[in-house]
Formats: structure tokens, C-alpha cells, sequence
């Protein structure tokens, strides 16, 4: 009899997809689904259902770790949700789902809750490898015990992860630098503005500022690029105060970059004579960020799904806890560029 392994190679996709399909699990597309229904009626094939239902009685505990989120900074709600939605699902398949949060401005606390996941003995691991240095502390660890783990989000090489779930950042922020010199033209002026204490260490947001700046080289396009830094931004008025004085001394910027998910917050910011004047660009549909999109005080927010992250990342775990399914060594999310026209679906939180 035909395996799912086989029917996955036939239709060229991963035997979780597969899977995903006979279960009606959702999370693929109606072409996707069809052309392997249409694989599984020609072929004749049939669920071993007294070999699925043994291999449901073993139950596995899973532990996600993200970074926590506020009212300040969404972003990390999104793919949370999708983690939710997905945990529901998983668990009828006997995969027990722990969700544990950390402060993702500080390592301290990255170090410290990492300590009480481990604490609870799981099978395997989904994380978001915020830190690079203590990345290293905390996978150091689960390989000692043996414990699989997959990267969500943030992609690192020279680790062991099963997989990765996200979107390519260096791509994410090259695509910014395309959009930018189509909006300025050529010898363009920007300012970037970065919200990290250490911005080489949060690796996400160094790679986009990377691929962002390869751009312009790779290009041979001349730029006057300037860069303003905040540690913080819960001081909204020092915040405004330091942007718009900035703005006034350089009044040949035509385009503000935000490598984060706080466009929003720099976008409100400004003031209104400086307004119309910018092309401004963030990361992430956030409710804040869709807002000042809708409202023309930003031009453009690259979205990377970040919901389908989360869910799709506890079922492929899942499959592999369960079916020792191989998973893809990456698993890129779509990098879309929103703009106020084309926002009609509902911000992802």
C-alpha cells in the first residue's frame, strides 16, 4: 500500500501537508488540497486507522517561547493567536501544548523563563531566537537533553533546529530598500530610525537593516542615509520632540525606514507641517500600524503573516512528535507589501 511519504512526493510537498489534508486540518491551500485528494482517490489510498490510533495513545509536551507582548507591542499577539488556534487542534492528537513568555528587550529574562521551560520536561521545542549569544546558552541546552527544536520567526544559521518558520529578513529589508529608491528616485535621502538597546543582537531586526542597505550596493545607487536611535519609546513626547527637531535640521529627508513593528508610534510622531512630505515604511499589520496606514501617515508596512507562523509551527512539530515526519529546513512566510488600497483584510493582532 502507498505511504503518505509517497503520495508527498508525488504531489511535491511535505508529507505533513499530506497529512494535514486527510485529516482536514485546514491550513492548506484548495489547489494544494485538491491535486492531493485527486493522488489519494487514484492511488486507492487508505488510513491505517489501528496504527494512528497507537500512535495516539503516547502523549508529547510541547513548549512554545515568545516574547510577550503589550499594548505597546503587538506584533508578538499575532503569531500567539496562531498558536493558540493550532494547540486546539493538536491536542486531540495527544500533543500537550505549554506556552512560555519572555521580555524580548531583555536577555536576562530570555534566560531566566527559559529556565522554567526546561523545567517542565518537554519533547520538543518551538522558540523565537531573539538573542544570538544566549541562543547559544539556551540550544546548548536542549541539545544536552536531547530535545528537538525549531525556530520560529527569526532565522539564525549554525544551529541544530529541526526547522524554520518564518519570513527571510534580509529579503524583507531589501525589498524595503527597493520600494524606497522607486518612491525617492535616484541619490535618495532617508532616515532610519531603530527602537533597540542592542541592535546587533536582535537578529531579525539587523538582518532587514542589512538586506536594506545591500540594496542601494548592489544597485549602485548613491544614497544619504542618516539614522536616529531610541532605546525606548515610552517617553511618546521625548520621542516627538527628538524626531521633529531631527527633521527640522535635515529638511532634504524624503523617506523615513522603521526596521521594526513601531512605525506607527514614529509615524504619530511627526509633526503636521512635516506631514505628506515622506515616504515612510514599516514592518507588520499590527491594529496601530493598519490604522496610520489608513490614515496616509504611512506608505507602505511588508507583512510576513505572522499568524500562520505560529499555527503552522505547532503542527509541523506536531507531525514530526507524532509521525516522524522530516520537516523542510526552512519554511518562509510570503513577504507582501501593504498599502492602504489593498488593506481591506483585518490586522492581524
Amino acid at each position: 500500500m502507498i505511504t503518505i511519504k509517497e503520495i508527498a512526493e508525488l504531489a511535491k510537498v511535505s508529507p505533513g501537508t499530506v497529512d494535514r489534508v486527510i485529516h482536514n486540518r485546514g491550513g492548506v491551500s484548495s489547489k494544494t488540497a485538491d491535486k492531493i485528494r485527486e493522488i489519494l482517490k487514484e492511488k486507492n489510498f487508505k488510513l491505517n486507522n489501528i496504527a494512528s490510533k497507537l500512535a495516539l495513545r503516547k502523549k508529547y509536551n510541547l513548549a512554545t517561547f515568545l516574547p510577550s507582548f503589550d499594548e505597546n507591542n503587538l506584533f508578538w499577539k499575532s503569531p500567539y493567536l496562531g498558536v493558540l488556534k493550532a494547540k486546539e487542534e493538536v491536542d486531540s492528537y495527544g500533543v500537550l501544548t505549554e506556552n512560555y513568555t519572555f521580555n524580548q528587550f531583555q536577555p536576562k529574562s530570555y534566560l531566566e523563563q527559559f529556565e522554567v521551560l526546561l523545567a517542565s520536561n518537554p519533547d520538543a521545542v518551538i522558540l523565537v531566537p531573539t538573542f544570538k549569544e544566549e541562543t547559544k546558552v539556551v540550544v546548548n541546552k536542549l541539545e544536552a537533553k536531547g530535545i528537538p527544536y525549531l525556530f520560529l520567526n527569526i532565522d539564525i544559521d549554525g544551529f541544530n533546529n529541526i526547522s524554520f518558520i518564518g519570513q527571510d529578513s534580509y529579503k524583507s529589508g531589501y525589498l524595503v530598500g527597493k520600494l524606497m529608491h522607486l518612491c525617492l528616485g535616484d541619490t535618495p535621502e532617508f532616515l532610519t530610525i531603530k527602537i533597540r538597546q542592542n541592535i546587533n543582537n536582535y537578529h531579525s531586526i539587523f538582518k532587514r537593516i542589512e538586506g536594506f542597505s545591500n540594496y542601494f550596493k548592489d544597485n549602485g545607487v548613491e544614497v544619504k542615509s542618516l539614522h536616529l536611535d531610541f532605546n525606548t519609546l515610552q517617553d511618546v513626547d521625548f520621542v516627538k520632540k527628538e524626531i521633529n527637531a531631527f527633521l527640522e535640521m535635515h529638511q532634504t529627508i524624503k523617506g523615513i525606514y522603521v526596521p521594526s513593528s513601531q512605525i506607527s508610534v514614529i509615524s504619530n510622531c511627526i509633526e503636521n507641517n512635516f506631514k505628506g512630505k515622506f515616504c515612510l515604511i514599516g514592518h507588520d499589520t499590527t491594529a496601530p500600524n493598519m490604522k496610520s496606514l489608513k490614515e496616509d501617515k504611512v506608505t507602505f508596512l511588508i507583512s510576513q503573516k505572522s499568524f500562520e507562523q505560529g499555527y503552522e509551527a505547532v503542527h509541523q512539530i506536531s507531525d514530526f512528535l507524532i509521525r516522524n515526519t522530516v520537516l523542510n529546513e526552512k519554511t518562509f512566510s510570503p513577504i507582501e507589501i501593504i498599502t492602504k488600497e489593498n488593506s481591506i483584510e483585518k490586522a492581524h493582532l
